[in-house]
């Protein structure tokens, strides 16, 4: 989650709970922690104005973290007059309007343009059709309106209608709704990483139009950049979410069969092995026990570790949870190297584990697989 003002930062950083302070090797400071009422782990970071700037520190922000979704909230001007201050607007693509070649005959344009993937931007229109954001019992003006359309990110701030610079921005992307400084770096970023998901949600606190000293003096910034953080702050849940169920397949259980038209795949984890693997089957199936050895409970502790430190990095656990689980999974892999081992120790640690990872329902299920190893022991 990044930001360019301190105004900015601030609104979001209020809906963390517990940040951290986290030091790049190079002196940038992020945040990170997680969202009030919400499992999404958010790392926070205050880039500055401007497209150049933004660019750098998105992909500090991206190599240090390696996150699922960029989000940049903030502030933005609107474009045109159906747009009311403190609505929301979601960059579906971003021009990078400045470049260009000037020839005898004008100026022409040679813009980029980043588009949001489209699953994000499917995500973000069900946030805002639910409407859940809005919901949080801070909102003491007209509920905001999420306009979904094209941003122009320039270097310039934009405080006219009659300017040769809105007049440009007038002729060539009469599309975009609302003008900021920062999205196209952003954007660059991201695509640069693996073509990263980011969404660029901006509040609007002015017209673009004159009147930016006096809707600043009426706090319209403030007021804006609030209503922007609480959509991105239900949207990042939402990404959240949509991450974990991507996952879900290939971590809901020991075995899994995925099928696309006639051909399946079967996934076997820490101690199943596949039994049949077919596109159909006519007639019965018999399997063999043949000489497959027993399962080795110890190495099955070995990659629920794994699994549990990859919960963490994934968002998905807390580090206080991590932190708990990790001790009792320790404990339960030395009462099991015991002599004789502690069966009792160990089942006791891992009922523990269990209790303390029982909103991820995928590593649950493999901590009570791991169980049932231990058990057969006794």
């Amino acid at each position: 989650m990044l930001t360019a003002l301190d105004v900015e930062y601030g609104a979001f950083r209020e809906r963390l709970r517990d940040p951290r302070l986290h030091r790049h090797r190079q002196g940038t400071r992020f945040e990170v922690g997680r969202l009030e009422g919400g499992r999404c782990r958010i790392a926070l970071g205050l880039v500055g104005k401007g497209n150049q700037s933004a660019a750098v520190l998105a992909e500090r922000a991206i190599a240090e973290f390696a996150p699922a979704a960029l989000l940049f909230v903030g502030v933005a001007g609107a474009l045109h007059s159906h747009i009311a201050l403190g609505d929301v607007v979601v960059a579906t693509h971003v021009y990078a309007f400045h470049g260009g070649t000037s020839e005898d005959d004008g100026f022409k344009s040679r813009p980029r343009v980043w588009e949001v993937s489209h699953s994000a931007d499917q995500i973000a229109r069900e946030v805002e059709r639910e409407g859940a954001w809005t919901r949080n019992g801070r909102a003491k003006h007209r509920r905001p309106k999420v306009h979904f359309g094209p941003i122009a990110a320039g270097e310039v701030v934009l405080n006219s209608t009659v300017s040769a610079h809105a007049d440009w921005i007038r002729h060539h992307y009469n599309d975009a709704l609302a003008i900021e400084m920062e999205g196209a770096g952003v954007a660059q970023a991201a695509h640069l990483n693996r073509s990263l998901p980011v969404i660029v949600i901006r509040g609007v606190s002015d017209r673009a139009d004159g009147t930016k000293e006096a809707t600043d003096r009426e706090r319209w910034q403030p007021r804006a950049v609030a209503n922007a953080a609480a959509f991105t702050a239900a949207l990042a849940e939402s990404l959240t979410a949509d991450e974990a169920n991507h996952r879900e397949p290939e971590t809901t259980g020991t075995t899994g069969s995925h099928q696309m038209g006639d051909t399946v795949r079967n996934i076997a984890k820490g101690n199943a092995r596949v039994g049949v693997q077919a596109g159909h089957v006519h007639g019965g199936v018999h399997l063999a026990a043949g000489d497959a050895s027993q399962p080795d409970p110890s190495a099955a502790l070995v990659e629920l570790i794994a699994r549990l430190d990859q919960a963490r990095d994934a968002g998905v656990l807390d580090d206080d949870t991590h932190r708990a689980a990790r001790a009792e999974l320790d404990d339960a892999r030395e009462a099991l190297h015991a002599t004789p081992p502690d069966t009792s120790r160990v089942t006791l640690a891992l009922k523990k584990v269990r209790g303390l990872v029982a909103d991820a329902a995928a590593l649950a299920a493999e901590v009570a697989s791991v169980l049932g190893l231990v058990r057969k022991l006794s």
